[in-house]
């Protein structure tokens, strides 16, 4: 039963089925099973949506929905998650600078990286430098992550990259910049570390990053 619950939860969001997810969590929640092997299962699913993703099987809409119903399962795991001993992979912060308003890759980026063990604090859009550095400062991430759609903004990644340094905050933090504008040549100019190609690229770099401090 345990099996079979988990196997339709991971093949509903490859699928791309929101209420096969939903009844499979929710019944294997029910019986029992452990929230975190509920969520390794849904780590899989979306590893599985990124290499479609990645052999042009999956488009960004595809990507998206899995996302969601990932992140649909996720909430009806999450009261079952106060007594589970889960080890984190890393710290994340994720932002979109100042003056920009889009989200949809963030958001991506964030539930991958949650089903893949990170803990992440998302920040949201259009968020302040100085958010960012108060942030990076009380919370000690080891990657902070920011996201620009706009070409008129890209500026601001410079501005926080600069102001993490000015403030002593830049060492042991890895940087990885990420949307249509930026460019690796940008990244490798402002000083970030990695500009990621799309979401799943960008969390498995995180993912090396990890495994290399271990």
């Amino acid at each position: 039963m345990a099996e079979s619950n988990l196997e339709i939860l991971k093949n509903s969001i490859i699928n791309l089925d929101f209420e096969g997810a939903e009844k499979a969590v929710t019944e294997a929640m029910n019986n029992g099973i452990s929230p975190v092997t509920a969520i390794e299962s849904i780590g899989i699913a979306l590893d599985i949506a990124g290499e479609k993703f990645e052999k042009m099987e999956y488009f960004l809409p595809e990507l998206v929905v899995a996302g969601e119903i990932a992140k649909e399962a996720m909430q009806v795991i999450e009261p079952h998650l106060k007594n589970a001993k889960i080890e984190s992979k890393g710290k994340v912060v994720l932002a979109t600078v100042d003056g920009d308003i889009h989200d949809i890759g963030k958001n991506v980026v964030n539930i991958l990286l949650t089903a893949a063990g990170f803990e992440v604090i998302d920040l949201g859009v259009n968020v302040p430098t100085e958010q960012i550095l108060e942030c990076v400062r009380k919370n000690k991430p080891h990657i902070l992550g920011l996201s620009t759609l706009i070409t008129i903004t890209m500026v601001e990644m410079e501005n926080i990259i600069n102001k993490l340094i000015e403030n002593d905050l830049r060492k042991n933090l890895k940087i990885i910049v990420g949307g249509s504008p930026v460019s690796d040549e940008y990244a490798m100019k402002i000083g970030a570390d990695h500009r990621a190609v799309d979401a799943v690229e960008g969390v498995n770099k995180c993912r090396q990053w990890m495994s290399e401090l271990r």
